[in-house]
């Protein structure tokens, strides 16, 4: 017997369902806050997926990982919705109104699809925008790994050409430099801050190079490119 299929609408429903006075104690008792952490978890978990099926060509895990990405966006907007703030469809707009305003070249007029405006000019027009409604979203969230916070603030001083190593070919001079001094610390807050300094320079070698520093990282975690030297 085939399984029923459910549209969108109605799993908004069993979300909003599950959030009524009525439903389950343990969705009704969430909220913005204490969701967190399961989004980061979700989002991680969704990721790690797409490295099985990338490995195995086994997508039924994907499949199953996004439905609990699609969980979250929808409890969020159900939580925003009961507090009169936004719903899901307000999320659904404000997304798709991006994707068009970001891709002139392919909703855009016959003008923009002509000389479509840069990937900076198009990033320059939002942030405008959005610092005359209010707090601008933070650029480099904490809640992003280390390494990735790194990876994309070296990315943007770089464009700006502050606060980066000029010479992309002296960098793994630096890092045995720092390494070194790492090595014959005195105190361990000497040592961490050499390490971090170290690591701020691999990353900025891994950016040079387009490679993502957390990827490659993670690779070599999962044994991939682990070698005993």
């Amino acid at each position: 017997m085939k399984e029923k299929q459910y549209t969108f609408e109605e799993f908004c429903d069993i979300i909003r369902l599950l959030r009524a006075p009525d439903g389950c104690p343990w969705d009704r008792a969430q909220t913005h806050g204490s969701l967190k952490q399961c989004m980061l978890e979700e989002a991680a978990e969704a990721a790690a997926a797409i490295r099985i099926y990338e490995n195995t060509g086994d997508d039924s895990n994907l499949k199953e990982e996004l439905g609990d990405v699609l969980m979250q966006v929808v409890m969020h907007s159900q939580i925003a919705r009961e507090e009169g703030r936004f719903d899901v469809q307000d999320v659904i707009s404000g997304i798709s109104r991006k994707m068009i305003r970001r891709h002139p070249h392919v909703f855009g007029t016959e003008e923009e699809k002509a000389n479509p405006p840069g990937w900076e000019e198009i990033k320059k027009r939002e942030k405008e925008g959005k610092s005359q409604k209010g707090v601008l979203p933070e650029e480099f969230p904490r809640e992003f790994s280390a390494l990735m916070r790194a990876q994309k603030l070296y990315k943007k001083l770089q464009k700006k050409q502050e606060g980066s190593p000029a010479d992309p070919d002296k960098i793994p001079e630096y890092v045995k430099e720092c390494l070194n001094l790492a090595r014959t610390a005195k105190d361990s807050e000497e040592a961490r801050r050499q390490i971090g300094q170290a690591l701020w320079y691999i990353v900025g070698l891994a950016q040079n190079l387009g490679i993502s520093a957390e990827v490659a990282l993670g690779d070599t975690a999962d044994g991939k490119s682990l070698k005993n030297t």
